[in-house]
């Protein structure tokens, strides 16, 4: 099959070839869908914390964490009167620690306009979760599926890797065309099953085919890396309380030039606060 160009419409699928992707997917999950925690639940806010967690992080590595994390931080008000190095240390591990920031000022945002006397709950249409710190289309219209069996279609990289290996897609299709196939193949009344019935057939049956789609992003080395550096900082900060900027660049084995870099960074995702020398947690 001939590849798309960047603006090609999405292609034309017949009913039958929809049909039978619904049957064939639907088929392998009533055999093998997983058991997960957050599959257990339609409250809004554990499905978000959920879908968070497992931005670039393994299913298996986030099952305890998830459980752990709504047994501490059980509500949005809950995570939102929390101190951040509290939340930064429960996320500790799980990677990217921008990620708990940006839930817990969610969580402070949605309290914040809460009326008064009444429980914070998170918005239930598109646009009002899009104006929520770090909730991109994804995760926003994820919340809408899992919460809500809203009828939207959610695609992220393993169900670009599905719609594309079993539909034949070209693989440089545009993220608008990919859109409007998922939109096209979403059953009715049935987003939330579809969805987690994508997820499963895509880390199960086509787990270890050649398939031959590369992920539109490459994953670079963690060890070494700005990213590793950044969060062994946030670590030692954690710990020690908070250390002028000579003593981390010292723990860290960089120049005092790189370890302000790695700081900065830090005070961009309001992860850290620097005044003077002197570097602490936000």
């Amino acid at each position: 099959m001939t590849t798309a160009s960047r603006g090609e419409a999405a292609p034309r699928l017949h009913p039958a070839t929809v049909a039978a992707l619904r049957r064939r997917v639907f088929a392998w999950y009533e055999r093998h869908g997983r058991d997960l925690p957050w599959r257990r639940t339609t409250d809004p806010y554990a499905v978000l914390v959920s879908e968070v967690m497992l931005q670039q992080t393994q299913v298996s590595r986030v099952v305890p964490r998830f459980a752990r994390w709504i047994a501490r931080y059980p509500t949005l008000e809950a995570l939102a009167g929390a101190p951040l190095g509290d939340v930064l240390a429960e996320w500790s591990g799980l990677g990217y620690n921008n990620r708990a920031e940006r839930l817990r000022r969610t969580a402070q945002v949605v309290v914040a306009a809460a009326p008064g006397g009444r429980p914070a709950e998170l918005p239930a249409t598109l646009p009002e979760l899009r104006r929520l710190p770090g909730l991109g289309p994804y995760t926003a219209r994820a919340v809408l599926v899992f919460a809500h069996n809203a009828d939207l279609a959610a695609v992220d990289a393993n169900v670009r890797r599905v719609l594309t290996h079993e539909l034949e897609l070209p693989h440089d299709l545009s993220p608008a065309a990919l859109q409007a196939v998922a939109d096209r193949v979403l059953p009715a009344g049935r987003s939330r099953d579809w969805h987690n019935a994508l997820m499963d057939y895509g880390a199960g049956a086509l787990t270890g085919r050649a398939t031959g789609i590369r992920a539109l992003r490459r994953q670079t080395p963690f060890e070494g890396s700005r990213r590793w550096h950044r969060s062994r900082a946030l670590r030692l900060l954690l710990d020690q309380g908070g250390m002028d900027l000579d003593g981390l660049a010292a723990a860290l084995g960089l120049r005092a030039e790189a370890a302000a870099e790695i700081v900065a960074v830090l005070e961009k995702d309001r992860l850290v606060r620097r005044r003077g020398s002197r570097v602490t947690l936000a």
